[in-house]
């Protein structure tokens, strides 16, 4: 299939480059051109194992292509997806300003192609408020009506029947408006990756969903994910090979709607997981209780599951926050008070600053004292530090007069851009971090820091105090090296 995608993004591009791994020709679409012209020779903008290989793959083969012209990106494409950002307002609701100018592109762009008849599918790939689908359709009709109305105009006040700038004289009918309109349909289709892995979430899904109100969508979207579905293709080398229990994927088709309350209803959800092990993990603490067996405990019953119950300094990222505001936000638009989530937030908000209290409690004094953190990324396996804990828990310690240094295996360059005016010391590694420390803080379960000598670590700092943030160290090792461990929730 012949596809373009907005954006180049997290998500836009590990799904352009997966689609185009899978045989399909995929244009790849974003406004910033420095970007673009990267991608075209094979730098990836985010870090994630296995995304340099796939983009190589695809312009290789020369089925994936990258360009700042949607018009000549759609010129083919039957499918285009949105993948743009929607950051979170003041307010907790979603922006959603690029998706509206991406929609508008896409009625232009459908008129500059004047290929009229054929359908165009467009898939909301970003996270969106319920709603969403039905705008996203008015707004490329109503930029298709009305662009057609200017050049009708146009050609009035000019005089110039033949301009090729304008519409045929027989092309302004509002029965020709119609048609080209109704060759537009929408489709929910909500991503669940996950960042570290998001190459096996592609191709390994644990679902696919699609929201259609048209059925000649439907067809075309069962048919771009057939080799998902079935799961007879031929994996890329950095997830392969397939899990042995993967024979096929189940497929959820439901309406526009229900398709968009799905992915925040799942990010919620994951969320409330993690907050409530970490509420679970400080009354633990208070008891004498361990949290680490206490979850382990109930994550073994069927109807729990395992996942998303590790306590620590909380969740952050580009999605829980956001979706979770979003979905706070669509709930109070009519009239309803979401408790619970609303809880979710207050809890993970309130973790953050956890470490900050251990610290306080182990030195005393924060004032003067130099702080080591290990770790920056929200999630090990990314060099995301969007909304990630760090961030709180170095404004914090910076406030209160401490010295803080950081490391963080990928994420350094990321946090010292996106955060230039913390007055932070950024070490070259562990050695180097732990070096004049009083205390160390765990804010990121890098594998690299789970294997850490921690005799040897001992030995660097003046200090003795570790604040295990993520509970990745043995409490007894900890202990028998030397160090004043404190965990959460054990």
């Amino acid at each position: 299939m012949d596809i373009c995608i907005i954006g180049t993004g997290y998500v836009g591009l590990v799904t352009g480059a997966s689609l185009a791994y899978l045989g399909n020709t995929v244009h790849c679409v974003d406004i910033d051109a420095e970007k673009i012209e990267k991608l075209k020779v094979g730098e990836s903008p985010i870090y994630e194992p296995g995304i340099d290989e796939l983009i190589e793959s695809g312009l290789k083969a020369g089925r994936l292509s990258f360009t700042t012209d949607l018009d000549e990106a759609m010129l083919s494409s039957e499918i285009v997806f949105i993948a743009v950002g929607t950051p979170q307002l003041a307010d907790g609701s979603p922006d959603l300003s690029q998706v509206k100018a991406a929609a508008q592109g896409i009625g232009r762009a459908i008129l500059v192609s004047r290929d009229y008849r054929r359908l165009r599918i467009i898939i909301n790939k970003s996270t969106v408020p319920v709603g969403s689908g039905n705008w996203v359709e008015m707004l490329a009709r109503e930029q298709i009506r009305s662009l057609i109305a200017s050049s009708a105009l146009a050609t009035e006040e000019k005089g110039d029947e033949n301009s090729r700038q304008v519409l045929a004289s027989e092309e302004k009918s509002l029965p020709f408006v119609e048609e080209i309109s109704a060759g537009v349909s929408v489709v929910s289709n909500p991503e669940f990756l996950r960042e570290g892995t998001a190459i096996r979430d592609t191709f390994y899904p644990d679902r696919i969903v699609i929201g259609a109100n048209d059925e000649r969508a439907l067809k075309v979207l069962e048919r771009l994910y057939r080799p998902l579905l079935d799961q007879n293709f031929d994996p890329p080398e950095s997830i392969n090979p397939r899990p042995s229990s993967l024979e096929s994927v189940p497929l959820v088709t439901t309406d526009l709607t229900s398709a968009e309350m799905i992915k925040y209803a799942a990010n919620a959800f994951l969320a409330m997981k993690i907050s409530f092990a970490n509420e679970i993990a400080n009354i633990s603490e208070q008891t004498g209780a361990d949290i680490m067996r206490v979850m382990e405990g109930i994550g073994l019953d069927s109807r729990i599951g395992n996942s998303f119950l590790s306590a620590g300094v909380g969740w952050g990222g580009s999605c829980f926050g956001k979706d979770i505001s979003a979905l706070i936000q669509i709930a109070r638009e009519y009239s309803y008070r979401p408790e619970l989530l609303e809880a979710v937030s207050a809890v993970n908000q309130r973790q953050r600053y956890l470490p900050v209290q251990k610290l306080q409690g182990a030195l005393k004094i924060i004032k003067g004292r130099t702080i080591g953190l290990l770790g920056l990324a929200f999630k090990p396996n990314t060099d995301d530090v969007r909304d990630a804990p760090s961030f709180n828990i170095a404004s914090e310690l910076l406030k209160m007069g401490a010295r803080v240094k950081v490391f963080d295996p990928i994420a350094m360059d990321s946090f010292r851009s996106q955060h230039p005016d913390l007055d932070l010391i950024y070490a070259q590694g562990v050695e180097y971090l732990a070096a004049d420390c009083d205390a160390l803080v765990v804010v990121t379960e890098w594998d690299e820091f789970r294997k850490l000598d921690l005799k040897a670590l001992f030995a660097l700092m003046p200090g003795s105090v570790l604040v295990d943030g993520r509970n990745i160290f043995d409490p007894k090792a900890a202990h028998e090296a030397g160090f004043n461990y404190i965990g959460v929730g054990r």
